[in-house]
Order: C-alpha cells, then structure tokens, then sequence
C-alpha cells in the first residue's frame, strides 16, 4: 500500500491562497447568487396572479413619477459628461535602422582601439559589451564610425531628421492618418535639445495646422516615452475629437562620450538607434480599428532615493571604485522607485484577493512584526503581457525577480536588448511589436509597459487589447522574427 507524503508548509500557503483568491474574487457572485434565488422561489410560490394584484395596488403620483424621472435623466447626464473619455490606440510604428548602420560588438571594440590610447577604458567597454546582451545587428548613426567620432548639430539634426521622417511616413501609411488630422503632437527625446525644437521640425516637415498642441519634452531620460502617453492622455481628456500624435526617440550622435569617466561610458556602450510613433485618438469611429484602449498611466519619481544616490555616487568616484559596483546602487534606486508605483498601480488593477493580501501583509508589518516579509503581490493576475524597459541585462533581471515572472512574461524585453539594444523611450513599442509579431495578443489581453528613466522615475501605462492582433507582414521584427527567442549566454567572448 502506498503512502502519501503530508503536505508540506508552503503545499498548504498554496492552497490557503488559492481559496482566498476564490473566495474574495468571488464575493459579489457569492453574495448575490443567493438573493437571486431566494427572490425567484419566492415568486414561483405566490405564482403570477398574486404579483399582479401587488402591482396594481401600488399607486404612483404622476408628479412623483415627473419628478424621478427628472432625477434620473439629470444623474444619467452628469454621469455622461464627466466620466473620462475613451483613449485608443490606433497603431504604431517602429524606426528600424538600415543595415550599413550595425554595430557588431567586435567591430565596436575594434574601431575603439583606434582613436584610444588608453587600453584600460578599451578593456572596461569590451567587458560590457560581453556581459551586456546586445546582439551583432544593433545600429549606431554613421557619426559614431568615423575615427575619432563626431558630434556635430548637423550630423544630430541628420540622425533626428532620418529616425522621424522614415517613422512618421511609416505611420501615415500604416494608419491612413493625414497631416491635418493630427490635433496634438508631443516629442520626447532627452539629449537633443535643438532650437527650434524637434516638434517644430515635425510641424514644419509635413506643414501641421497652425492651431496644433504642439510639445517637446527633454532631460527626462528613458521613461520620458510614458510620461509622453500621460500627458496626451491629460490633453485628450479636454479636446474632444481629437488625434494625437507621439514620438519618442533619443539621439545617439549627441550622446557620444570620449572621456575615462567610467559611468559615463556605461550609455556609450548599451544606447543604439532608435524611435516610435504612436497614434492615439478619443474619436469614437476610431474605437472599431483601435488595437488598444489606454487604461491607467502611474508616475512615480523618487526623489529622496535620487539625492541618495548622487552621494554614493560621489563617494564612489572619490574613491576610485567601478561603475560596475555602481550599478548595484542603481538598482536599489530602481527597486525603490518601482515600489512606490507598485503601491500607486496596485488598486487600480489587481484583483481583491491580490489587494486584500497585500493590505493585511502591509498591517502584519506595521503593527504585529515588522520582520514579517513584504508580500508582493502577484501581477500575473492582473496581466498577460510585460514590456519592461530594456535598459540593460541587470534591469531586466532585476525587475523580473521583483515581481517573480517568468522567462516568457520577459522574452520580449530580452530581445529587443538583443536585436535593437537599448533605444531608450522608445524600446517599450519594440517589445509590443515583438509580442504582436509572435501572435500572442489576443482579444482582452492587458499589456504593463514599464519605463524606467533619470530622476529617478518609475512610470507605468496599462493597455487591454481590442481585438486579436494579427501577425503583422511588417514592422522591425519582420525579416528577423523567425529567429527569436534566441539563447543568450551570460558572457559572448569577443
């Protein structure tokens, strides 16, 4: 006869949670199932002629009924007016770099050796690039190939000129979008900065109407793309009927470093080309052929937690120590950030159990044991896809142990480090569109995008799918997707 092993502590945890999610997620059917039936059983006994005489007994006073009537059209209508407008998102499109522009790593490597002396600062960068999990088809601009590199504002304004002329013909023509259409158009890109800005570069390329909302948003790092999504969400809230138009790019000409200052050279060796243009719209026609419906958008920005991390970083420089301890520092600033727009986002969308949890955790600490450890609540339940910030093989890693997902819930985040690098603002669309090209967004879906950027801010924007997206023909992962996911070793000697 066989005998069973008891179940274990953890075993039990796991069925103790499994029944608190049932039966919390479950309330109002458990509550109301009851009610209904009783109700119905109850009419079956007293039977149709009884309801009937009830009814007739009752007596209404037309001045009564007028005046409810009233009420109820009056609460019918203010409802109406001020709930917040539907934001779609109509589509897309992703700036994918010509192939003269790729940046093998050993070519990287190589090309450093010959406008560098210092073997020491050459060593550093071909470590990161081994560790860094950047693949051989990221692309830098033709500045960057020159012996020594060039940064000029002509040859900046070339790279701007070609990522957004090439993204935004590719969005008009994925859309059916005319210029005229667009009544708000936001730019983001921190580093380049031009007078007139990149937004008036825009307005004056495809000769936008001269009443147009027009923003370009600078100096606010990787995260800049959603705190973009934000404020075309704010601006559609007040202009009914209305297109709007985002771009998110960073220009890596302008962000060229030749100098020994370690933590400076650590964006030199991850950034690569990049850029996005996103067609939102509050136009109720557009809600047919929208792939997405804007949900919620969280900004977080830890400011304290940055303060502390310019005096580590001063005391680190002082003393001598590497970037690469360093960037431990910056990812307890991340962690901390992405807390606190855990605890904002939380309500929003996690399911009663998740919540109900996570308050009596937050209590147990609070008031019981503060030794008790933090319950982190399962995003899972709430998602089915991730799209964290690509920033680097140490975010990703970082963030997927934080909220416990799997390989697949960031496969696309890996990728996107791998085939395009990090492109800053704009590598959340790339991870869309890998998620899209892999025929995994289904009708209902829900996407988290996470951007994490200089600040240090943590923002968030969640989408639900409006309907089952098709693998699309184009796209940056269109002649590459078959490929993917590829194996990426911990370390690619060069």
């Amino acid at each position: 006869m066989s005998s069973t092993a008891p179940p274990t502590s953890s075993t039990k945890l796991k069925y103790m949670k499994l029944c608190c999610k049932y039966a919390v997620n479950r309330t109002i059917s458990v509550v109301l199932f009851p009610i209904a039936l009783g109700a119905m059983v109850k009419a079956l006994i007293v039977g149709p002629e009884q309801l009937l005489r009830i009814w007739s007994s009752l007596q209404f006073d037309p001045y009564h009924l007028l005046s409810c009537c009233f009420l109820l059209i009056l609460v019918a209508t203010v409802y109406y007016m001020s709930r917040p407008r539907k934001v779609y998102l109509v589509d897309y499109a992703c700036y994918l770099p010509p192939a003269s522009c790729r940046a093998p790593s050993s070519a990287f490597v190589e090309h450093l050796k010959l406008f560098t002396k210092n073997e020491k600062i050459v060593e550093f960068q071909r470590k990161i690039l081994e560790r860094s999990g950047l693949g051989e088809e990221t692309c830098l601009p033709p500045a960057i190939f020159c012996i020594p590199p060039i940064s000029t504002l002509d040859d900046s304004y070339a790279e701007a000129q070609n990522t957004i002329f090439t993204t935004m013909d590719s969005l008009f023509q994925k859309t059916g979008l005319q210029p005229k259409d667009i009544d708000i158009l936001i730019v983001n890109c921190s580093i380049f900065c031009p007078t007139p800005s990149l937004s008036a570069m825009i307005v004056n390329k495809y000769k936008l109407r001269s009443n147009i909302q027009s923003f370009n948003l600078g100096g606010m790092g990787c995260s800049a793309g959603l705190i973009s999504i934000g404020l075309a969400r704010d601006l559609l809230q007040t202009h009914p009927n209305s297109n709007a138009v985002v771009f998110s790019l960073e220009v890596i000409t302008s962000n060229i470093y030749l100098g020994a200052d370690r933590s400076m050279i650590l964006p030199s060796c991850l950034f690569r080309m990049g850029g996005a243009a996103i067609l939102l719209s509050n136009r109720s026609k557009e809600r047919k052929r929208a792939k997405y419906s804007l949900l919620h958008v969280v900004r977080t920005h830890k400011g304290a937690d940055d303060r502390a991390f310019n005096c580590v970083r001063q005391k680190r420089d002082a003393e001598g120590l590497t970037a690469v301890s360093l960037s431990k520092d910056l990812m307890a600033v991340a962690g901390e950030a992405l807390k606190t727009n855990i605890t904002s986002l939380g309500p929003l969308v996690l399911p009663p159990s998740e919540q109900l949890l996570f308050a009596l955790t937050f209590i147990g600490r609070k008031f019981i044991n503060h030794k008790w450890k933090a319950y982190v609540p399962d995003f899972k339940e709430a998602f089915e896809h991730f799209c964290i910030h690509a920033g680097g093989r140490a975010v990703i890693d970082e963030l997927q142990k934080s909220l416990n997902l799997s390989d697949e819930h960031v496969e696309s985040s890996r990728m996107t480090l791998h085939r395009f690098g990090n492109t800053s603002s704009s590598c959340l669309w790339y991870e869309l569109s890998y998620i899209e090209a892999k025929g995994r967004m289904k009708k209902g879906d829900r996407v988290w995008q996470i951007g994490l950027g200089s600040g240090f801010k943590c923002n968030s924007a969640v989408w639900k799918c409006m309907k089952t997206v098709k693998t699309p023909i184009d796209g940056p992962w269109a002649n590459c997707i078959d490929r993917y996911p590829v194996h990426i070793p911990d370390v690619i000697k060069l």
